[in-house]
């Protein structure tokens, strides 16, 4: 695990806490990644005397878990899994070395698998898909200290 210094340029936000975590080629990545955003919850929480839900931790774990699956199946190389909490938003950010940008597709029940961004973009408040040379980077916005599932579109 990596851990940034806090950016303290914004007077009026609270202190953000960002971690990031290098996902290898193996297998363990997902769960591993899993593990790594509930100690930041934690830590989270712990830093700003605030409760996470079991709904906002349920969310963010689902939503890793997509994120990494993609990144883990789709693309060549290790990964690299950020989590920005700042205020009251964590921002969950996988970049990979594959730089064609993914599409979340509409509901489809005929189709057999690819639901992941379909599922990322129900539970997070906003997802954003761009290029990061050599690749890309996805990332999804999760309300924190509420119930996330409440302000999901």
């Amino acid at each position: 695990m990596v851990e940034s210094p806090a950016d303290t340029s914004d007077p009026a936000c609270p202190t953000p806490l960002t971690a990031s975590l290098v996902l290898s080629e193996r297998g363990s990545s997902i769960s591993q990644a899993r593990h790594f955003a509930v100690g930041f919850l934690d830590k989270w929480r712990d830093q700003h005397k605030a409760e996470v839900t079991t709904d906002t931790l349920q969310i963010t774990q689902l939503i890793v878990s997509e994120l990494v699956t993609n990144a883990r199946k789709y693309a060549p190389g290790p990964a690299l899994l950020q989590l920005r909490a700042v205020g009251d938003t964590l921002v969950v950010g996988v970049w990979d070395g594959d730089p064609l940008l993914p599409e979340v597709r509409d509901a489809d029940p005929e189709r057999v698998g690819q639901h992941g961004l379909e599922i990322v973009s129900a539970l997070a408040t906003t997802i954003d898909i761009r290029p990061a040379p050599p690749g890309k980077r996805v990332s999804a916005h999760i309300r924190l200290g509420t119930d996330a599932a409440d302000d999901a579109p």
